[in-house]
């Protein structure tokens, strides 16, 4: 199919269980699963529904003739009514039964909150392979020492591992913000045309409880907690704002780890996988670019251009609810989880294969760590009988003539060396070498490593819940 285009991201990028996910088939079949429960409760609380009728729905949830359908929907111009009568063609006994009392939204707004709460649970399951890869590369650095950086400028020093918990804690959020989405999304139920539920009330001849009894068993049917209390045609589009907020959540912290992961790589400190075939350039053969990490940016800018759309969809819908949320969020909806999924398989990827450059790690530390040693270096120097506002001039003068040396081609940073021969400091050199020992500079980092892997990371991949999606190789 070279001839007419084709989305990126099925061709590209997403993994197959997603693509899956948001099939045609699964969504259409999700369509006769509400359609069958809401005849089977119907039925179970007293309309007359022959056993056949539920036995025929039951035998077609999954064979669905897409051609019949698209012919149809070509004369009717409706989908949902296309489908209808799709399924009353290989159902015949159920045909007078199919959609009783019910609004398109009921299968289309019902099957959008399951495909949404199964899609953040395959978003969580790739969240946990990245985290079971960073964890490994934690623990293994915990306690290397390497520059840190505010403002992008060279900071207090922390280490290797410890960097790797702080891209570990944003996806610890996030997970936090997937169970809690998954956990408390309601279904939209059983609601009618305008959400007041009159055709159910006309179909149970004026019994409201019957009618509350319908919402309650399809709702359970379906595996959800509850319905929403009361809705409008819809549910309310505040709903998929909740949840592409998580999915836009994801797609930042992946996008923050692959900042870092770029300007770590032109460092030299740390690089991402590069395999014995890859080109990293059509022209200059000899580059080996963090490609990977740039893809998770471009799509995260993708996925986080996307999220407001959900609110502004909420915010012109009028009244009980109008008809243009519908071509958007039929887009809107299934990329940004396809691309999340496609941002998280790279992460896990870049995760697995990252090779850390200690050597490098170390000449940057030491062109650096003079300039951080200050405190420690003016106690020293009253130590040996000096004054401490003298050995501060002292050593902002030495500093800044040592700055400029580096950054006029010196070899190293030779500050130390500086304030040895100048009289007025008054301390040796050995002395002063014994005071920049980076280990000196990393605080509880490596502690901090230990304690987060332990109190946080290994609770989070206890018992069933951590659950292993399957490895997901990248395509391109």
């Amino acid at each position: 199919m070279t001839s007419t285009y084709s989305s990126p991201l099925a061709d590209r990028y997403a993994s197959q269980a997603m693509l899956e996910l948001w099939s045609p088939a699964t969504r259409y079949g999700l369509w006769r699963r509400l359609w069958l429960a809401l005849a089977e409760s119907e039925r179970e609380l007293g309309v007359t529904i022959p056993d056949e009728a539920i036995r025929q729905m039951r035998a077609n949830v999954d064979m669905i003739d897409f051609k019949a359908v698209a012919e149809y929907e070509k004369r009717i111009r409706h989908d949902v009514m296309a489908h209808v009568h799709a399924f009353g063609d290989v159902a015949p006994a159920a045909k007078p039964f199919i959609h009783l009392g019910a609004t398109s939204a009921y299968v289309t707004d019902n099957a959008d909150l399951i495909l949404m709460r199964r899609g953040l649970d395959l978003l969580r399951g790739r969240v946990l392979d990245v985290l079971r890869a960073l964890a490994t590369f934690a623990e293994r650095w915990r306690d290397q020492p390497t520059l840190g950086y505010t403002h992008l400028q060279p900071a207090q020093l922390t280490t290797v591992g410890k960097r790797a918990t702080l891209w570990m804690q944003d996806l610890v959020l996030d997970i936090e913000d997937i169970d809690y989405r998954r956990r408390t999304l309601p279904f939209r139920g059983v609601k009618g045309t305008t959400g007041t539920q009159a055709s159910f009330l006309e179909l149970f001849e004026g019994d409201h409880e019957k009618v509350r009894q319908l919402d309650r068993m399809v709702t359970e049917k379906m595996s959800f907690p509850a319905p929403l209390p009361v809705t409008g045609q819809t549910y309310t589009r505040k709903l998929d704002a909740f949840v592409l907020g998580v999915v836009a959540g994801l797609a930042a912290s992946a996008a923050k780890f692959s900042g870092d992961m770029r300007m770590l790589q032109s460092f030299g400190e740390i690089e991402e996988p590069f395999e014995s075939e890859q080109v990293g350039s059509s022209a200059m053969a000899y580059k080996r670019n963090p490609m990977r990490s740039e893809r998770i940016a471009s799509l995260a800018r993708f996925v986080n251009s996307l999220e407001g759309n959900a609110n502004q969809t909420h915010a012109v819908q009028y009244f009980e609810r109008t008809l243009d949320d519908s071509a958007n969020r039929r887009l809107v909806i299934p990329e940004m989880f396809l691309a999340t999924d496609a941002i998280l398989i790279l992460m896990s990827n870049i995760s697995n294969g990252l090779e850390v450059h200690p050597a490098v790690i170390e000449r940057r530390v030491a062109a650096e760590l003079p300039f951080m040693a200050t405190e420690e270096l003016i106690v020293r120097a009253v130590r040996a009988g000096g004054d401490r506002q003298v050995a501060h001039e002292t050593i902002r003068k030495h500093s800044l003539e040592a700055a400029r040396a580096v950054k006029e081609g010196a070899g190293a940073n030779d500050l130390l060396e500086r304030l040895s021969r100048d009289k007025s400091f008054g301390v040796k050199l050995e002395d002063l070498e014994g005071a920049i020992d980076p280990t000196r500079f990393i605080g509880r980092a490596p502690q901090q490593v230990d304690e987060f892997l332990r109190d946080v990371i290994t609770p989070i991949f206890a018992g069933d819940i951590a659950k292993r999606e399957p490895t997901e190789e990248l395509r391109v």
